[in-house]
C-alpha cells in the first residue's frame, strides 16, 4: 500500500511523466532530423551544386556579353577605323600626331566605360600599336607578334577570340598584374578589309569571384577549360594535380551535369557566348565528413537534452504541479484587476486547501474594493455639493422681477436692465437642484448678466471683447465658473485703475485641451504673491477653500476688499477644485500675472470632439 501511494505521489507522478515525454520528444525529434540532414547532404547536395553552378554560368555569360559589347563598340566606331587608316597614310608629323591623340582620346573613352580594364591596345598591319592602360610607363613586348595569342588573333575572321587568363600583361613588360585577355579583328565597315587587332586586358576579379560560387566545401576546386580542353582559369592552389578535362563530361549549351559516379562530385556548365566548360569538383570525403560532424553534432545535443531532461523532471516533479499552474494563472488574473474568477481544483489534500484559501480571500478583496470604490464616490459626491453648496444663495429673483416691472412701468430703463441682470443672476445661481453642470453657452449668458451690472455702474470704464468659438458652445462644465472669474478680473484688477480697462474672454485649442481665457490689463500682482497662488492651486490644500479672497488680496486690495470678496463671490479656489473634480488632477485653472500690466486666467478642460460635449468622465 505504501509503495502504491509512493507512486501516486505529485512527485513520481510528475517525473516519470515528464521524463517519457521528453525521452520520447528526443527520439523521435533526433530521428527526423539526422534523416532530415543525411537526406540534406547526400541528395539535395547535387541540387544545389547545380544550382551553383548554373548562377555561375550565367554570370559568365553577362561578363562576357559586357566584354564583348565593348570590342564591338570599337569595331564599329568609324571615326576610329577612318582615323587607323589615315594614320598609316600620312607622312606629315604634325598631322600624325593630331590623329594618334584622337586614336588615344577614343581608346580612352571605351577604357572608362568599364571599371575593370587595364588597358587597351590596338594594332594596325602596319605594324603601327596604339595603347591606353592605366600604366604608361610600360615597356612594350618587341616579340609580342610572333606569339601563338597574337597570331590566333590576327588570324581570326572577326568573331570574338578569349585568350583566357595571364600572370601578367601580354604586351606590357612592366605590368606584372594577373589580367584576362581577349579581342578582336578591325574591319572597314565599307570594304570588310582588316585595319588591325584590338585586345582588352581586365582585371580578372570578376571571373575569380564568380567561380568562388561553385565552391561546396572547403577543398573543391573550379576549373574554366576551352574545347581544346585549355585551362582558361582555377581555383586550385600550386602543387595540386590537374585532372584531365579529355575524361569529364561535357555538357550541351543549356544543361547541366552532375556526375556521383566516382570519389568526386562533378558538376558541369557551359558559358555560351565562349564556348568554356565550367567544372566544379568536390571530393566525396568532404561530403560525407559533412555527415559525420552532423552525426556527433546530434549525438552531444541528445546526451545534453537527456541530462537536462532528467534534472528539469527532478525539479519540476519535487515543486510544480498541473493545480498550481492553475492558481498561478488565476492569480495574474487578481493582479490585473479581475477578481470574480475562482480556481476549481480535485487535487491533494495540501493543494486543495491552499486554493480555498485563495478563493476566500479573492472573494473578500471584491467585496473590499467594492466598499471602497462606494465610499469614494460618495465621498466626492459629498465634496461636490460642499462645494457648490458655497455658490448657492438662493436670492429671490421673483421679487427682483417685481421690481423690473415696476421700473419698466416709470420708463426707468436703465436701472430696470440692471434689475433684471441681477434677477437673471439669481435665478441662474440658485437654480443647483437640476444640475451642478451648465454648458459654455449657459455660462457666457451669466456672465453677459454681470458685464450689463458692470458696465452700468462703471460708466463706460471697463470695455469688453468676447470670442468664443461656436464649436465649443455645447461643451460642458462646471456651473458658475466664468462668472467668478469675471468677477475678480473686475474688482481686483480694473475697477482700481486711472484709466479705461479692457477685459477679454476667448478660446483657444491645444492637442489635448480647450482653455477659455480671461484676460484683463488691470494692475496685476506682484511675483510673490502670484507664486504663492499657483502653488496653492496646484497643490489643492484646504488652505485654497478657506482663502478665496487672496486674489483680491493679489491684485492690490486692501482688507476690506478681500472681506467683501470673501463675502460676494464664490473665489478661484473654488472653481478650480469643481474643476478638478469634474475632469481630473491635470486641468483646472492656470493664472499668469504681471504687476502693472494684467492677469491671466486660464481653464482649462479635455478637449472634445467638435460638435460633442464632455461628460464629468472624460480623460479621468
Amino acid at each position: 500500500m505504501a509503495r502504491a501511494r509512493g507512486m501516486h505521489s505529485i512527485h513520481n507522478r510528475l517525473f516519470l511523466l515528464f521524463l517519457s515525454c521528453m525521452m520520447a520528444l528526443l527520439i523521435i525529434g533526433s530521428y527526423l532530423y539526422y534523416r532530415s540532414t543525411t537526406e540534406i547532404i547526400h541528395d539535395k547536395i547535387g541540387d544545389m551544386a547545380e544550382k551553383n553552378i548554373s548562377q555561375t554560368a550565367g554570370l559568365f555569360d553577362l561578363l562576357l556579353e559586357g566584354y564583348d559589347s565593348v570590342t564591338k563598340s570599337l569595331n564599329s566606331n568609324y571615326e576610329l577605323l577612318r582615323l587607323l587608316e589615315l594614320r598609316d597614310k600620312e607622312t606629315n608629323p604634325a598631322a600624325s600626331a593630331n590623329m594618334e591623340r584622337s586614336i588615344t582620346n577614343i581608346l580612352g573613352a571605351a577604357f572608362y566605360s568599364r571599371e575593370d580594364i587595364i588597358g587597351i591596345h590596338v594594332v594596325t598591319h602596319k605594324g603601327k600599336l596604339y595603347n591606353y592602360e592605366k600604366r604608361f610607363a610600360g615597356v612594350i613586348d618587341p616579340g609580342f607578334t610572333d606569339t601563338d595569342w597574337f597570331k590566333k588573333l590576327k588570324d581570326s575572321s572577326g568573331e570574338m577570340v578569349w585568350m583566357g587568363l595571364y600572370d601578367g600583361s601580354v604586351i606590357n613588360t612592366m605590368q606584372k598584374e594577373a589580367v584576362f585577355v581577349f579581342g578582336r579583328q578591325l574591319y572597314d565597315l565599307d570594304t570588310y578589309k582588316k585595319i588591325g587587332v584590338v585586345f582588352i586586358e581586365t582585371d580578372p576579379k570578376p571571373i575569380w569571384a564568380a567561380m568562388s560560387n561553385v565552391t561546396i566545401s572547403p577543398n573543391s576546386r573550379v576549373y574554366i577549360a576551352n574545347n581544346e580542353n585549355r585551362i582558361i582559369a582555377t581555383t586550385e592552389k600550386d602543387g595540386v594535380e590537374t585532372p584531365s578535362f579529355s575524361g569529364l563530361p561535357r555538357p550541351d549549351s543549356d544543361h547541366v551535369i552532375v556526375d556521383k559516379s566516382t570519389d568526386q562530385l562533378i558538376v558541369a556548365a557551359k558559358a555560351e557566348l565562349a564556348d568554356w566548360t565550367v567544372f566544379g569538383l568536390t571530393p566525396k570525403a568532404d561530403i560525407n565528413a559533412q555527415v559525420v560532424e552532423a552525426r556527433k553534432y546530434l549525438l552531444i545535443v541528445v546526451l545534453l537534452l537527456v541530462v537536462m531532461s532528467t534534472a528539469l523532471a527532478t525539479l519540476i516533479s519535487r515543486n510544480i504541479a498541473s493545480p498550481l499552474k492553475l492558481l498561478i494563472r488565476q492569480m495574474r488574473q487578481v493582479e490585473m484587476g479581475n477578481f470574480t474568477g475562482t480556481v476549481n481544483v480535485n487535487s491533494f489534500e495540501e493543494i486543495n486547501s491552499l486554493v480555498s484559501s485563495f478563493n476566500r480571500m479573492v472573494h473578500r478583496m471584491d467585496e473590499l474594493i467594492e466598499r471602497i470604490t462606494l465610499a469614494s464616490i460618495s465621498e466626492k459626491n459629498a465634496e461636490l455639493q460642499a462645494l457648490q453648496s458655497q455658490v448657492n444663495p438662493h436670492f429671490l429673483y421673483n421679487t427682483l422681477d417685481m421690481i423690473y416691472w415696476m421700473l419698466d412701468e416709470r420708463e426707468n430703463d436703465r436701472l430696470g436692465r440692471v434689475i433684471l441682470a441681477l434677477s437673471h443672476m439669481f435665478r441662474y445661481s440658485s437654480d443647483w437642484q437640476e444640475a451642478s453642470r451648465t454648458t459654455l453657452r449657459q455660462e457666457l449668458d451669466q456672465m453677459r448678466h454681470y458685464l450689463t451690472i458692470i458696465e452700468n455702474r462703471l460708466e463706460g470704464r471697463v470695455r469688453t471683447e468676447i470670442r468664443i468659438d461656436d464649436a465649443w458652445l455645447d461643451v460642458m462644465l462646471p456651473k458658475m465658473t466664468i462668472q467668478p472669474i469675471i468677477e475678480n478680473a473686475v474688482k481686483s484688477g480694473l475697477e482700481p485703475l486711472n484709466r479705461p480697462g479692457l477685459l477679454q474672454v476667448y478660446t483657444r485649442t491645444t492637442q489635448r485641451e480647450l482653455c477659455i481665457v480671461i484676460e484683463d490689463n488691470g494692475i496685476g500682482m506682484d511675483e510673490r504673491t502670484l507664486t504663492e497662488l499657483q502653488t496653492a492651486l496646484s497643490d489643492g490644500s484646504s488652505a485654497i477653500r478657506g482663502n478665496e479672497g487672496h486674489v483680491s488680496a493679489a491684485n492690490g486690495g486692501t482688507a476690506g476688499d478681500r472681506a467683501v470678496m470673501k463675502r460676494r463671490g464664490i473665489g478661484l479656489p473654488n472653481v478650480h477644485r469643481r474643476i478638478v473634480l469634474m475632469f481630473g488632477e491635470q486641468y483646472g485653472l492656470r493664472i499668469e500675472s504681471k504687476e502693472g500690466a494684467g492677469t491671466t486666467v486660464t481653464i482649462a478642460m479635455p478637449l472634445p470632439s467638435k460638435g460633442r460635449k464632455i461628460d464629468e468622465h472624460t480623460d479621468r
